[in-house]
């Protein structure tokens, strides 16, 4: 066999260089390493004492900051008013009036007060009346009765100033006392020539004829209730009976209406009124009507 051809220099020469670094290479790195791990050891174990703290001069590691504990101070609700729904206040409707309706007619025939009174007045003749009520009303003969006694005894009526004594009886009566439907007024006014118009009261031969719708309703010229316009009625009528035939207007702007003044038909100018006198006792009269 021939000869192996020589191998070239430089391949040589790096075979040669890493045989040579091989050994030191594998023993130089661990060596290191070992020396290292055991100066790092030793240090770390030199800061340890016998039971197992850490010595004064070993580094202590950074704690963690701490935080105060912080505890919330209890909050106190606020007191709260509740606050009421919203509501639209309605307006309370104001009751209407009741309406008092007036029958028109009745029968014609009336019913009397079956109880009798004493004499009021303080001085002059004495005059007895009845009171009577157009049958089929809502209004007694006894209730009307005892409401025109109250109306004659009246501190500022007739028998109060010695211009009569007036009597309720039952029967052998000087005049009569009617209370009656338009239609049957109109007819008994009407007997002794009187046109009343449905409206108006009268006085007649046998007595005052009162027309219920003004016992009830009162006048719309009359500033006061049906009640005291009643006072007017009988003191007006009843002026008649005892001899005042004739009737008086207003005796001047702002002054109290005389009781014969017809006041239902206007008042002139006057103040309504429903007594023959005033507070002091003094009469109340006006200029004659012709």
């Amino acid at each position: 066999m021939g000869k192996r051809a020589a191998a070239p220099a430089s391949r040589g020469r790096r075979q040669s260089r890493r045989r040579r670094r091989s050994p030191l290479g594998r023993l130089v790195l661990p060596t290191l390493a070992l020396v290292t791990l055991a100066l790092g050891g030793g240090a770390a174990l030199a800061h340890y004492n016998s039971t197992g703290d850490p010595g004064p001069d070993a580094p202590r590691a950074a704690a963690p900051p701490t935080r105060e504990p912080t505890t919330a101070a209890p909050t106190t609700p606020k007191a709260t008013t509740p606050t009421p729904a919203r509501t639209t206040a309605k307006p309370t409707p104001k009751p209407k009036p009741k309406k008092t309706t007036v029958p028109a007619s009745g029968p014609g025939t009336f019913a009397s007060a079956g109880t009798s009174g004493k004499a009021v007045g303080t001085g002059g003749t004495l005059r007895r009346y009845r009171v009577q009520v157009e049958e089929g009303l809502d209004i007694s003969a006894a209730e009307a009765a005892a409401e025109i006694e109250r109306i004659l005894a009246h501190p500022r009526g007739w028998a109060a100033h010695g211009r009569g004594r007036f009597q309720l009886v039952t029967e052998d009566a000087d005049f009569v006392i009617r209370i009656a439907t338009p239609t049957t007024a109109d007819r008994l006014c009407l007997a002794v020539g009187l046109n009343t118009h449905g409206e108006l009261n009268c006085e007649t031969t046998q007595g005052v004829v009162v027309n219920l719708k003004r016992w009830v309703l009162g006048s719309p010229t009359f500033t006061g209730t049906p009640a005291e316009y009643r006072h007017l009625i009988i003191n007006h009528e009843v002026g008649h009976e005892i001899g005042i035939r004739t009737h008086m207007t207003c005796p001047g702007p702002g002054k109290l209406a005389p009781v014969m003044m017809q006041q239902i038909k206007g008042l002139k100018g006057c103040r309504s009124n429903a007594h023959p006198y005033d507070e002091d006792g003094s009469y109340i009269e006006g200029p004659i009507v012709p």
